[in-house]
């Protein structure tokens, strides 16, 4: 009798574990941050599925601009599990948001901490396509003075070429945005609608012709072809 009571008291931790963590999930589908951390912390204190809510914490919070407390959620976790490039690329994500709007000072204490960041989840997978497409970003957008890049950001782009067409295609174009090379961008963006025909890439490309070439014809065009 007494080891039946046991197992009853067991399934019944688990199921209430379960529940908080799967009632985190349904308010961070839905939006809602702060209930969403509150259940996904009831889950944390249960030690049920510790390392996705404690992910899923630093998600909410970096969806709330609290870079503070989405770094600390993310340094736990590429702290325990230093092998894992997810983790080290939110890291340095969440640092690089805080960079952005934090004074310069304090931006420049922390664009190594960003690079290395990405750096080392580079180098734990090839494949890291998000990992890749933040360091075209950060070596295009940083000062040379500070580390930035164009070689770098284009070695970046030509690894998203062998992993993803389009994502090449569309780095090469950003970076040809960035310099305002507007023909070259044209082609690079015309290469990854054609390659991948998704809302991004049409939203890429009709974005140059409208705000950058000014060609409302090109524009109006390829609106029209996107939407048959």
């Amino acid at each position: 009798m007494k080891q039946i009571y046991y197992i009853f008291l067991l399934l019944s931790f688990y199921g209430f574990s379960q529940s908080n963590y799967e009632l985190g999930k349904q308010y961070f589908n839905t939006r809602n941050w702060e209930k969403s951390i509150v259940y996904f912390k009831k889950s944390l204190a249960e030690n049920y599925k510790k390392n996705e809510s404690i992910e899923f914490i630093g998600d909410a919070y970096g969806q709330q601009k609290d870079w503070d407390n989405a770094i600390e959620n993310y340094q736990i976790l590429k702290e325990s599990f230093p092998k894992n490039a997810n983790y080290w690329y939110k890291y340095g994500g969440a640092l690089g948001m805080k960079a952005k709007e934090s004074n310069k000072f304090k931006a420049l204490s922390l664009i190594d901490d960003v690079e290395n960041a990405f750096l080392k989840a580079a180098s734990l997978d090839k494949k890291h396509i998000e990992t890749r497409w933040a360091l075209v970003m950060l070596y295009i957008e940083l000062p040379a003075i500070i580390g930035g890049s164009e070689k770098k950001a284009q070695r970046y782009a030509d690894e998203l070429m062998t992993l993803s067409k389009v994502d090449g295609y569309l780095a090469k174009g950003y970076i040809d945005v960035y310099f305002k090379r507007y023909q070259s961008a044209e082609k690079n963006y015309i290469m990854a609608h054609k390659t991948g025909n998704s809302k991004t890439t049409f939203e890429k490309l009709y974005d140059l012709y409208l705000n950058k070439l000014k060609n409302k014809e090109k524009a109006q065009q390829l609106k029209n072809n996107f939407e048959l």
